[in-house]
């Protein structure tokens, strides 16, 4: 993202925000199950309503970019990101699973993250 450890835990100018504030459990294949369906419409825009500064938004995997832009592929997001901005930004999940989508698709390192790290830096402004 570009910002400095003390900029990223000040919670005054960055929220993260999980889809599920509810504890999903693990699944028998290991890894964390999928958010509960009742858990975000219950809390997120009760959460986001106590925001209203926000600049951008970081839709960081499949499950937060499904809730917000519908169904869809998590790389043509990626991909297609700049049709999301200024609002949303989406990412993949930076778990160690996706290392190998990294290795996959080296232009994400090349083209997203230096808008990613731009487009923070002006949220900042």
């Amino acid at each position: 993202m570009g910002v400095s450890a003390d900029e990223f835990y000040d919670e005054s100018r960055i929220a993260i925000i999980p889809m599920g504030l509810c504890y999903p459990g693990r699944l028998p294949t290991g890894g964390d199950a999928p958010p509960r369906p009742e858990c975000a419409p219950l809390w997120r825009e009760r959460l986001l309503a106590q925001m209203p500064d926000l600049r951008l938004t970081l839709l960081v995997g499949t499950y937060a970019q499904t809730h917000v832009l519908g169904p869809g592929k998590m790389t043509e997001r990626v991909m297609g990101f700049r049709d999301h901005l200024p609002t949303f930004f989406p990412l993949p999940h930076p778990s160690w699973r996706s290392r190998h989508w990294a290795t996959k698709n080296p232009w994400f390192g090349a083209d997203v993250l230096p808008v990613l790290r731009s487009t923070v830096r002006d949220a900042f402004a």
